[in-house]
């Protein structure tokens, strides 16, 4: 960025970590998005997207902690909140199939049976309220936790106000890889890839890194869940002309000489 540029205007958006317990430990579900995408293409994440504005609908039934509650854990007003929990549950079904929501019986749904209001989620002709209306489902807002908060740094042309959630899996349903936005999607223990980023098999951004490794300090999905996360925000500082290598955050130092030798991306964050 030009010193006589303005940074490019944040948007909203919306992070769900996907977990769930094995004999080995934690497991998380990744995403290696496809190299054409405009934003981290080929980088491997989580499953979360962008704020639509059809996200704050006010209509739509909602189980668990209100706007408020999340309001005051992300530090940020009551509509917004809403937006975000709305757009984590949403991209969470579009990116992946995996609906957190019941039935009007309180049953878990079957995702697959809503093949077509995914479809219809992911090419905009649907909102997320208009489906959960027409199909008597109820948002789980109780399934999600808040993680963390991660803002773009100023000398991106994309920037987004990023906060994460984690989630479990819900009993029956399984994450997929019915996406367009990534080439590759599995289940991998926390601790093995960020032991396969130290190796070069894949490569992740601070913020991936950073849930990452907090993840890989718990045993249990219960015992994440059950935790308290310190979100503050955190907008890495840059060095102009140094791309990602010139990126300073907290715990910067560990993520870079966890990188080592490994050839750093010719991008930024």
């Amino acid at each position: 960025m030009a010193p006589s540029e303005s940074p490019a205007p944040l948007r909203d958006a919306a992070t769900v970590v996907l977990v769930r317990d094995t004999a080995s430990g934690i497991e998380v579900f990744l995403q290696r998005r496809v190299q054409q995408m405009a934003f981290a293409g080929g980088m491997t994440v989580f499953p979360g997207g962008g704020v639509d504005p059809r996200d704050a609908e006010v209509d739509l039934d909602w189980t668990g902690p209100d706007a408020h509650w999340w309001a005051e854990a992300f530090a940020t007003d009551a509509d917004t909140a809403k937006a975000l929990v709305c757009a984590a549950v949403r991209e969470t079904f579009e990116e992946c199939g995996v609906l957190l929501a019941t039935g009007a019986d309180g049953s878990s749904p079957e995702p697959e049976t809503f093949a077509t209001q995914r479809a219809q989620l992911v090419d905009k002709s649907l909102s997320l309220a208009d489906f959960f209306r027409a199909q008597q489902l109820t948002l789980r807002a109780d399934l999600l936790r808040p993680l963390a908060h991660w803002i773009t740094p100023v000398n991106e042309k994309r920037r987004y106000d990023t906060r994460f959630f984690v989630a479990a899996l819900p009993d029956g349903q399984d994450a997929d890889d019915q996406t367009s936005e990534a080439e590759v999607a599995r289940w991998v223990g926390a601790r093995e890839a960020l032991d396969a980023w130290a190796a070069g098999q894949h490569f992740l951004l601070p913020p991936t890194w950073a849930q990452l490794t907090a993840i890989a300090e718990y045993d249990a999905v219960a015992d994440l869940l059950a935790a308290t996360h310190d979100i503050k925000p955190i907008q890495p500082s840059i060095t102009p002309g140094a791309g990602l290598a010139g990126l300073s955050f907290a715990g910067s130092d560990r993520y870079f000489a966890m990188l080592g030798e490994q050839k750093v991306p010719d991008i930024t964050l």
